[in-house]
């Protein structure tokens, strides 16, 4: 075996979930990482049924490659799919670009650090050393990792540029250039929402592209990835609010007396003189941000996230014990909760269930919660599944922040009047199941939501609501059950008898 060079430091993954969970003693769903630079949700595109087909001919090898992305990733790039090469995720291209360009003896030239390591790591493994005298290849990378910034281009050829983090840029690309000996790679981890599914291209002139391909090993990504990225390809995603959140954050984090630099990638680099000791402080209230030589590094999630981890920054009390986070993933959905049951009715729901999305928002705001609600799901088989998991996260998460239940009110109940419907709700919280509901008219879902709710939150729930439109019928009907949540649910602090015992 070929001696790596004595300096040679392979690449260090961060801590995962878990153990970052079990060095702050929390739960690992109330971690939020702001280190991965990565979407907080997947996209819609992503879901089962865009990899359906794939997956019936899983036992098979992608015969004749991979057409149809080499097209569409030329359309979505403006080039020809003679420029495309894929490959396993930007870092797989950063390592064959290398590999192809320099071996022992060589010297290949990386950005100065601080910088993205796996250049260094992809020349060191290509028997390179790294330097500035001669180099057979240049690496540069904008936007800039970990400072977000757009450096010039290097003068020296061949030149691999690394534009991760392109679609966040405002459009800077080195792709005018390849006619010229530079080559730029891109990824679909980023903006495309897909680290999971290592996958990524490059572009380059059609010789050099042919070239660094006859150096990839066949089928060099999985018909699954693939799958994955025609899908998103089709409706490639806007960055315009991870974009407008990010300058927010930077001016959040101005008003607490940080200097963030400037950026055009999604996240922020904030200079700190104690970057480790901020971390671990951030650690405790479950946000896991990236130290950096001299700052730390936090990707750009959304308002909620991003301000939870300003509250942490700002020195401000954790919030209220009864709030939860969780994560519910099936086969046809993935559904994220973030639910605070002592709230004051902040609520944004999007799982893009139109009118079911509607009703849970209403059910939350009346019940004075605060609740964001965001998923993606299978809408090829209609939108049973995303209804009813829609439901089924929200009462897992209200059962999570109930606790053991102690010191609760247990029962609520509510009347809530419409202009031609009228409903009644009454809650137990004790802990068993059950649901009588009576809708004189359902838009189609409405009473199995509301089932799938009382199951998951383990409550007794009965509901009767009468009327002439469906719609209102379940309005009142979400916003009467609410109310009696935010009733049975009240802390008064009094061990409530029952025949079971006490509660």
């Amino acid at each position: 075996m070929r001696a790596l060079p004595p300096e040679f430091t392979p690449y260090a993954w961060a801590p995962s979930t878990e153990e970052l969970a079990a060095r702050a003693g929390l739960d690992p769903v109330e971690i939020v990482r702001f280190d991965g630079n990565v979407p907080p949700l997947p996209l819609p595109s992503s879901r089962p049924g865009a990899i359906a087909a794939a997956l019936s001919e899983i036992n098979t090898y992608p015969h004749g490659g991979y057409p149809h992305i080499h097209e569409a990733i030329a359309d979505y790039a403006g080039v020809e799919p003679e420029n495309v090469v894929l490959g396993a995720g930007a870092d797989d291209l950063i390592m064959l670009v290398a590999r192809a360009y320099a071996g022992p003896g060589d010297v290949v030239a990386i950005p100065p650090e601080p910088t993205y390591p796996v250049f260094r790591v992809a020349a060191n493994l290509a028997g390179a050393t790294v330097g500035d005298d001669a180099p057979v290849l240049t690496f540069a990378c904008r936007p800039g990792n970990p400072f977000g910034d757009l450096p010039p281009l290097p003068e020296a050829r061949p030149l691999a540029v690394d534009e991760a983090y392109f679609e966040y840029s405002g459009g800077e690309t080195a792709l005018p250039l390849l006619d010229d000996g530079v080559i730029v790679i891109r990824t679909f981890s980023k903006a495309f929402a897909m680290a999971g599914a290592r996958i990524g291209y490059l572009l380059a002139d059609p010789g050099t592209a042919a070239a660094l391909a006859a150096h990839q090993a066949p089928a060099q990504v999985s018909t699954l990835s693939v799958a994955l990225a025609l899908a998103a390809l089709r409706t490639p995603p806007d960055v315009t609010p991870v974009i407008e959140e990010r300058e927010r954050l930077a001016q959040e984090l101005r008003g607490l007396g940080f200097e963030p630099l400037p950026s055009r990638a999604n996240f922020v680099y904030v200079p700190t003189e104690d970057g480790a000791a901020v971390s671990e402080r951030l650690l405790r209230r479950g946000c896991v941000v990236r130290v950096q030589p001299g700052g730390i590094r936090i990707s750009v999630r959304d308002r909620e996230d991003d301000d939870l981890l300003l509250s942490a920054l700002a020195g401000e009390p954790a919030p209220p014990s009864r709030s939860a986070r969780s994560v519910r993933a099936t086969a046809e959905t993935t559904v994220r909760i973030r639910l605070g049951l002592d709230g004051a009715g902040r609520v944004r729901v999007g799982a893009g269930g139109g009118l079911y999305d509607h009703l849970l928002e209403q059910l939350a705001f009346h019940g004075g919660l605060d609740l964001v609600l965001e998923g993606t799901g299978d809408w090829e088989t209609g939108e049973h599944h995303v209804a009813e998991d829609a439901a089924i996260a929200l009462g897992e998460a209200i059962d999570r922040t109930l606790g053991d239940r102690r010191g609760i009110a247990r029962y609520g109940s509510a009347v809530v009047p419409m202009d031609d419907a009228l409903a009644r709700a009454a809650v137990d919280l004790g802990g068993r199941r059950g649901a009588e509901i009576a809708l004189a008219a359902d838009p189609g879902l409405a009473r199995h939501m509301l089932e799938s709710l009382a199951n998951a939150a383990r409550m007794t729930l009965h509901v009767s609501a009468e009327g002439r439109d469906a719609h209102h019928v379940a309005e009142a009907a979400f916003k009467a059950v609410g109310r009696a949540l935010r009733e049975a649910s009240r802390e008064d602090g009094a061990e409530l008898p029952s025949t079971k015992g006490l509660m």
